[in-house]
């Protein structure tokens, strides 16, 4: 299988509990997968390059925006050259905002631009998961794998 990068910014644990989710369908269907948080962890986008695919969590910052956490990588997106590269983008917000989950909308837009293979679900959750929310990661999570398997099929791994 394949080597697939999770990255997530998650200030309440919403979001992290939305990567952890996520994380177990990936490794299930067989995928290496390896975690970092933009918070904690040192992340350099010539990294992408390494992985067959990338997902991408954030929470939403005040109306909708992104955390200060991702900003740099979001901004650092335009020295990489990523066409084709299968990512998935989720994340929590507040629906008392204007703009619910903008920043997982603005991250997978990013992506788009880079002509990237972006699941075309942006996952966003209102607040932590409830039940129904985590069998929607898990269908998000079975969905960038089926593209994953549809990339490595058409390249003939």
């Amino acid at each position: 299988m394949g080597k697939v990068l999770l990255l997530y910014a998650s200030m309440t644990g919403n979001t992290e509990l939305m990567a952890e989710i996520i994380a177990d369908v990936v490794e299930n269907k067989g995928y290496e997968i390896v975690t970092k948080t933009f918070e904690l962890d040192p992340i350099d986008v010539e990294e992408l390059l390494e992985y067959d695919g990338v997902l991408v969590g954030t929470y939403s910052w005040d109306d909708g925006e992104l955390p200060y956490e991702a900003e740099d990588f979001y901004e650092e997106l335009d020295d990489v050259e990523i066409p084709g590269k299968v990512v998935g983008c989720f994340g929590s917000g507040d629906s008392f905002y204007d703009t619910f989950g903008g920043a997982a909308n603005l991250m997978a837009d990013r992506f788009e631009e880079k002509d990237a293979n972006v699941v075309p679900e942006r996952l966003i959750v209102d607040l932590e998961p409830v039940k129904e929310d985590v069998i929607r990661c898990q269908k998000f999570a079975e969905e960038f794998c089926g593209m994953m398997e549809n990339k490595d099929e058409s390249r003939g791994a």
